[in-house]
């Protein structure tokens, strides 16, 4: 355990322990437990803040440490403003060198259901883990859990990274614990093996949009307007969304099964579908009419490199790059934006010796007070992040190991998309 103010400046070396003695106290540490000056601390709050760190080791190449910096509770009405914290952080940290097990994205029993973190680590049968992605979340939502973003388990690629430059995804390989981050992209497209017509496919595992003016045509092959064109594979939900628009369902060479002119149907192992909505339904319909289709889907880095979906390889979303080869690079947000006031925080990232780093912050509280996004990429550069992202946070914030949380979140653990675990055994297809 290291114990220290962030500068001696305006305080004695005695005055310094005795704050230290205390904060140790409140985190149960025992009396008389020696304390030293920390080789860094956080640049959270002002400079003269006790900051306590206490770690623990999980399993070989695993450790979590907990860092607590403030000793007041902060006033409610204070919470977003205050200088003088207090903020918790929970930081795991895997040594691939040493570490025996693998780190890996898992969901709940489908894709678009949601479960708690606690509960994704139990049922992986995983040591520890963080909530990851972004996803749709809204209760009257019939699929809560799909993600926004990158969605990638065991090399399959359930849903497609967006266009949109403020994601930022943290790909890990499960064999070598290797991982990397940054805004990856995404085509693919369906072509008719015969005919060698091709139509663009637009999304993976989302519900497809029926397009404005087109909502009351029973028959949307009639309909003028663009509309969408998604693959769905089993592991979406137990029957694909359901609809107008027309939906083909192929088996596992890409040959057609069955065709209809509504949407939403169970599907089998080793079957895809594929759903249009908009005149993109008479196009579905009439590249599938004659012999087989083969569907392409691509992965690029942000260099423009392909990146192979192999077995063992996770990915998952989440909003701006925090740091890039130890440089803070998240932008500045808009006046009066939520998304980069002070709120919990999840963090992924990498080390330059190749260690991985997961985070949670926790806020919204009088005992923690949430980072800004400024903030949560200081944490990210003063932890060693090399490169790091913030993956979901808010309500979802949550780190649990043994499947108990380590951190407390701002109301009740909420129930999420998916998760970054750890399992502490090697990595096999499937586990």
């Amino acid at each position: 355990m290291t114990v220290s103010p962030s500068s001696r400046s305006g305080l004695r070396r005695a005055g310094a322990l005795a704050l230290a003695a205390l904060a140790a106290i409140g985190l149960g540490v025992a009396p008389g437990t020696r304390v030293e000056a920390a080789p860094g601390t956080l640049p959270l709050g002002d400079a003269d803040l006790t900051e306590v760190r206490t770690s623990q080791a999980l399993a070989d190449g695993v450790t979590l440490t907990r860092i607590v910096r403030g000793t007041e509770p902060a006033p409610a009405d204070q919470i977003n403003t205050t200088t003088r914290g207090p903020w918790v952080v929970n930081v795991l940290t895997i040594d691939p060198r040493r570490a025996r097990g693998h780190l890996k994205a898992t969901y709940g029993p489908d894709l678009a259901r949601v479960e708690k973190t606690t509960d994704l680590v139990r049922a992986s049968g995983a040591l520890a883990g963080v909530n990851a992605s972004f996803f749709t979340f809204t209760a009257s939502q019939l699929y809560p859990g799909d993600p926004v973003g990158l969605g990638l388990f065991g090399g399959k690629l359930l849903s497609e990274p967006l266009a949109d430059p403020a994601e930022a995804n943290f790909v890990v390989d499960a064999n070598s614990n290797r991982a990397l981050t940054g805004k990856l992209s995404w085509s693919g497209s369906v072509r008719n093996r015969r005919t060698g017509a091709s139509l663009p496919l637009e999304f993976i595992n989302h519900p497809p949009v029926v397009p404005a003016g087109c909502e009351s045509l029973a028959d949307q092959t009639q309909c003028t307007v663009p509309g969408d064109l998604v693959q769905f594979t089993p592991e979406f939900a137990a029957a694909t969304p359901s609809g107008p628009g027309v939906e083909v369902v192929l088996d596992k060479r890409g040959c057609v099964v069955r065709t209809a002119t509504t949407r939403g149907t169970a599907l089998a192992a080793g079957q895809t579908s594929l759903q249009a909505t908009g005149r993109d339904a008479a196009a579905l319909r009439d590249l599938t009419v004659l012999g087989c289709v083969e569907q392409t889907s691509t992965l690029t880095d942000q260099d423009g490199r392909k990146l192979p979906l192999r077995r063992g390889l996770f990915g998952v979303t989440g909003r701006y790059q925090l740091t890039r080869d130890g440089r803070i690079v998240v932008p500045d947000g808009a006046p009066g934006d939520s998304f980069f006031a002070r709120n919990p925080r999840t963090i992924a990232g990498t080390t330059r010796d190749g260690k991985i780093m997961l985070a949670t912050i926790d806020g919204r509280q009088t005992t923690s007070v949430g980072t800004t996004m400024d903030e949560t990429a200081a944490v990210a550069r003063a932890l060693g992040m090399e490169d790091g992202i913030n993956l979901d946070g808010g309500g979802s914030t949550a780190m649990a190991v043994d499947g108990a949380l380590v951190n407390h979140p701002s109301g009740s653990e909420r129930a999420v998309g998916d998760a970054l675990v750890y399992v502490n055994g090697p990595y096999r297809d499937g586990n």
